[in-house]
């Protein structure tokens, strides 16, 4: 999944609930769920998430709306295989990016 998210130290919830189409309520819900999401929470109660954050959001993204996980099922499979998908899901992630980048050169072409 390509996010169109800015370079930065921290992100909004709403930033997050923009770049994945999806309401803040269910990024807020899927925090209490899984707990590899942990965002820094201001004195205000703001949430500001990391690039940490924003790439186990990514993976949960990815087990629950494209491989259709439950949540239950979803969050086994983070618990068992959690360090060796997420360098698998990383390194397919980088690979889309790269794809989409020369098919941006191609078109230029």
């Amino acid at each position: 999944m390509e996010l169109n998210l800015p370079e930065k130290r921290y992100y909004s919830i709403g930033e997050l609930a923009k770049a994945f189409k999806v309401n803040t309520s269910l990024i807020r819900f899927w925090e209490k769920e899984f707990k590899i999401l942990n965002p820094h929470k201001t004195d205000t109660g703001i949430r500001k998430f990391s690039q940490e954050d924003v790439t186990n959001l990514k993976f949960i993204y990815y087990l629950v709306k494209e491989r259709g996980y439950t949540l239950e099922g979803a969050k086994i499979h983070i618990k068992e295989r959690q360090q060796k998908d997420l360098t698998k899901y990383e390194i397919i992630s980088k690979l889309e990016h790269i794809k989409s980048e020369l098919l941006k050169i191609k078109k230029e072409l």
